[in-house]
């Protein structure tokens, strides 16, 4: 499934995102008119919920990652579910990495089956009560901060330092898909990624802010020249981290987000990066939709999520938990 990238005009103010305000009420009250229709439903384990406030990537799957490994440390069971965004499958499935592929059940699910069982369905109902008679204990959801079907015990709102809202218009007049307003009433806490750079912590009120940022794995940092590619909501985040991390970027290739990469384009990446005696290096994300072969043969920078005080985070799990129980 080809996306294509973000319009530049989200970033910033401009005379086309006033001409496609009209449209962007019409999103906005669409979005009202379907939470106040739609009567959630709620299943016997607590549900956590990581979305965004954007379309694009801020951050929200490595943070799935990670509160599915502290939830599992804590002898939880987690379950994952997902939507399964580019698959063609509608579940629900219970995804396994060593069958199945990008294209039936999307790239996050394939990333996200690695630290704890995921399901996709697009029916999240549907999937929630597959999850809990398999034996989970607690859902975290991948996305579906929009979707109003299931009652969500902690809501959590991923925004990138960098970006921040864009222009602070909803879609398709900006990059968000409600308004901040809107999204901040539902959310019980947001989780700034990286740095403060776009200024957005005053817009967040009294709202609790937990502060984290994107760390690589040392092992996977790769030594010496490198030629990075990334088909991701926000490529130049990994060319950032990859820079800060120390590797020598001779070049960066972006693609848009979930891009299926042909077998032409990777051995032009190849062959590109040996003319000038690099490596070929992606992210986590994009590896997954690459042939088994390619993956031998291309680098992976693995990232994790720090925080500076987990044990905000850790309190805010154990309330939702517990109150889900009680």
């Amino acid at each position: 499934m080809k996306k294509l990238p973000a319009p530049e005009f989200w970033a910033r103010p401009g005379l086309a995102a006033q001409l496609l305000e009209p449209f962007a009420w019409a999103h906005e009250a669409a979005g009202a008119a379907r939470r106040a229709w739609v009567r959630p439903v709620r299943v016997g384990i607590p549900v956590l919920c990581v979305g965004n406030l954007v379309a694009g990537g801020a951050g929200k799957t490595p943070v799935v990652l990670a509160l599915a490994r502290l939830l599992a440390a804590r002898g939880a069971k987690p379950h994952i579910l997902s939507r399964g965004y580019g698959g063609a499958a509608r579940g629900p499935l219970l995804v396994d990495p060593a069958h199945h592929s990008a294209d039936e059940v999307g790239d996050e699910p394939l990333l996200l089956a690695r630290e704890a069982p995921t399901w996709i369905a697009r029916d999240r109902v549907a999937g929630a009560q597959r999850a809990q008679e398999a034996g989970a204990g607690v859902i975290v959801m991948d996305d579906g901060f929009q979707n109003p079907r299931l009652v969500k015990d902690l809501s959590l709102l991923v925004v990138d330092g960098v970006y921040g809202v864009g222009n602070g218009r909803v879609m398709p007049a900006g990059p968000l898909r409600e308004s901040v307003p809107s999204a901040l009433a539902r959310a019980d806490a947001v989780v700034l990624m990286g740095e403060d750079e776009a200024g957005i912590a005053p817009r967040l009120g009294a709202k609790p802010v937990l502060r984290a940022r994107l760390a690589p794995v040392a092992a996977t940092v790769p030594q010496g020249p490198v030629l990075a590619f990334a088909g991701i909501g926000r490529p130049e985040k990994f060319f950032r981290t990859l820079e800060e991390s120390g590797a020598a970027l001779i070049a960066r290739r972006s693609f848009p987000d979930h891009h299926r990469f042909a077998e032409a384009e990777l051995a032009r990446l190849e062959s590109d990066a040996a003319k000038a005696g690099a490596r070929v290096v992606t992210t986590a994300k994009d590896a997954v939709r690459l042939a088994p072969r390619w993956r031998e043969r291309v680098m992976v920078l693995e990232v994790e999520v720090e925080w500076p005080d987990e044990a905000a985070l850790l309190a805010l799990l154990a309330r939702a938990v517990d109150a889900a129980h009680g």
